[in-house]
């Protein structure tokens, strides 16, 4: 479920529409934010960031705005890395609509609670880590509840891969801990609405490029010799990275 075969970005895209948008909206935002930084973006990125303070005086869209802004380039990495590593089972399991629903349910729904379990006038976050670890609690429902829609060798990096997250999320400083574990829980109680008709996901009944029409066919040049030339080609996804990566180290070094 969370090995990525896909040949390029492209075929990314086509296969996961939902996951690609969010991740490019992601990269577009940092980029714009804190690559090419304009007043009015600045203005913008400020008027998302989830500030308690502006909650209490009535802005209520910043539950849901810090699902998509970031504070610096490792962390749009790592949280649109793992959307891309454990979003598409989902994507295709669910369906373009309760995915979003849950998606942004549960870091909707860990926003709230963080608010209301933290109320300082002074906690401010930004992430998509309440969402990221809803879609983990979708997961370790279906281990729980719904085996049949996840096998054997899923569910276990599933638990490793949260016990990892929550590990981390504890020792490391500057992580809002309650988007973690609030997200988390939010996710596994949106599971059961969301995965009603869900079916088990499998790659290749949705990337098969060729289809066997029962035709025989005969190669009359199959045996003739041919000069062996290995093509080394560098995945378009693997540049992007480099670039951002570059970017980012100019800007810290810079």
């Amino acid at each position: 479920m969370f090995i990525r075969n896909e040949r390029s970005i492209k075929e990314f895209i086509y296969f996961y529409p939902v996951v690609s948008t969010i991740v490019i909206v992601h990269i577009a935002i940092w980029f714009l934010h804190d690559v090419l930084p304009i007043g009015v973006i600045d203005r913008l990125y400020d008027l998302g960031v989830g500030r308690h303070f502006e909650i209490h005086n009535g802005e209520y869209w910043r539950f849901v705005t810090p699902i998509i802004l970031h504070g610096g380039l490792t962390h749009m990495l790592f949280n649109s890395f793992s959307l891309v590593l454990f979003g598409p089972a989902l994507e295709k399991m669910l369906g373009k609509f309760k995915f979003i629903l849950a998606y942004f349910g549960a870091g909707i729904l860990a926003n709230i609670a963080t608010f209301f379990i933290h109320p300082s006038f002074g906690f401010a976050h930004v992430g998509a880590s309440g969402s990221i670890f809803g879609l983990f609690g979708i997961y370790v429902f279906m281990v729980v509840f719904r085996k049949q829609l996840i096998d054997a060798g899923s569910a276990h990096i599933i638990k490793v891969i949260l016990i990892i997250g929550f590990i981390m999320s504890f020792i490391n400083p500057g992580i809002n801990i309650f988007a973690h574990v609030l997200g988390f829980i939010a996710g596994f109680l949106i599971a059961p609405l969301v995965i009603g008709n869900a079916r088990p996901y499998y790659p290749g009944n949705y990337q098969r490029s060729y289809q066997d029409d029962g035709e025989i066919r005969f190669d009359p040049n199959r045996w003739k010799k041919r000069k062996f030339t290995r093509k080394v080609k560098l995945n378009p996804l693997w540049i992007i990275i480099i670039i951002l990566v570059a970017i980012g180290l100019f800007n810290y070094l810079f």
